[in-house]
């Protein structure tokens, strides 16, 4: 149940910040109300919006009104988000190039759909994960034969659990995954304890030395460890958007006709698509249906070819070898933005 609570908590948060992306306005707003002058900066007012500000005329001071405009940002975007999406999907390049050349009106801004994205992709996160500690013991001062005993108990304990269902004839199915995944975290854990031996009780799992202490806080206490790795990952998602454009830039180099806006647009809309499409693997995978979810590793591919063929006008052979090399670009970028979240952990 918190994991619920903390879900739709984020979901809220995201569509708050969202919300603030893209102002407010609705359309069916007539602007009747008993004011002159705009409350915000006092401009007279001549219709629905102050004309100097952009404040509506008619500034609502219900609870219910509160609520209303809570659940408007994080479901409606002013409507706009159901003909965003729909864009995103079937029409990227389309959707990319409309709002580069200024026609913006029907469509949400590709910031607030991406701070969106990000935390309704984390609150789906939190709320399909398994929190059951599935790891050993955690490890310290080199204490590795205790941990592996733990580990080997556990183990032992899931299959004597197994042969009881066997026995009454009932699904194993679930019990044979936490054997799998049990029996995973310990021979990770006897690699460890090896590795360790040979290098006179030294841990060293990389030569980058950042990335080295990173790792060595995961095998020490993985927990906390993977909860740091979420909590930067959070916070630090926009940071996706600097790392790629340059990357995006090198498909076009020294052109004049797109610059470093267009690629941005590009970028955080394409990235809005990845999020949505890691949040519908996740609730696939939840759902029981891995292998749907899958298929959809091979969808990004196609989704960079259209929205380069749309966006930037290039021809089909063009589009193929720059979807491509945006395939490696993307891959590295990733990389990039693991390296500085695992620096982050190693601080």
């Amino acid at each position: 149940m918190n994991e619920i609570s903390e879900s739709l908590a984020e979901i809220g948060q995201g569509g708050l910040i969202a919300n603030a992306a893209e102002p407010h306005r609705d359309a069916g707003d007539t602007g009747h109300t008993h004011e002159t002058a705009c409350l915000n900066c006092g401009t007279a007012l001549i219709g629905s919006h102050c004309h100097a500000c952009g404040q509506a005329a008619h500034v609502h001071r219900s609870l219910g009104a509160f609520f209303h405009d809570l659940l408007h940002g994080v479901f409606h975007f002013e409507g706009r988000i159901w003909r965003t999406l729909p864009m995103l999907l079937r029409r990227p390049g389309r959707l990319t190039r409309e709002y580069i050349d200024g026609r913006r009106a029907s469509y949400v801004s590709p910031i607030a759909l991406f701070l969106f994205s990000v935390f309704l992709m984390f609150a789906v996160f939190h709320a399909v994960e398994d929190h059951e500690t599935i790891a050993a013991a955690p490890v310290e001062s080199g204490d590795f034969e205790t941990a592996v005993t733990a580990g080997q108990q556990k183990l032992d304990g899931l299959k004597a659990q197994r042969r009881t269902l066997r026995a009454q004839g009932s699904d194993t199915a679930e019990v044979e995954r936490r054997i799998d995944e049990q029996r995973q975290a310990l021979e990770v854990l006897k690699e460890t304890r090896a590795a360790v031996a040979g290098n006179g009780g030294e841990q060293h799992f990389s030569d980058i030395r950042p990335l080295d202490k990173a790792i060595g806080k995961f095998r020490k206490n993985p927990e906390l460890a993977a909860y740091k790795l979420q909590t930067y990952a959070y916070k630090y998602s926009w940071a996706l958007i600097p790392i790629s454009v340059p990357f995006l830039w090198l498909l076009f180099p020294f052109s004049r006709r797109f610059h470093l806006y267009d690629h941005t647009v590009f970028v955080t809309y394409s990235l809005c698509f990845m999020t949505l499409l890691v949040i519908l693997g996740m609730a696939l995978q939840a759902a029981g249906a891995g292998f749907v979810a899958g298929l959809l590793f091979f969808v990004p591919p196609f989704h960079m070819y259209a929205q380069l063929r749309g966006a930037y006008g290039v021809g089909r052979f063009g589009a193929i070898w720059r979807t491509v090399l945006l395939g490696w670009f993307a891959s590295t970028a990733l990389l990039l933005f693991f390296i500085m979240i695992m620096a982050q952990i190693s601080l």
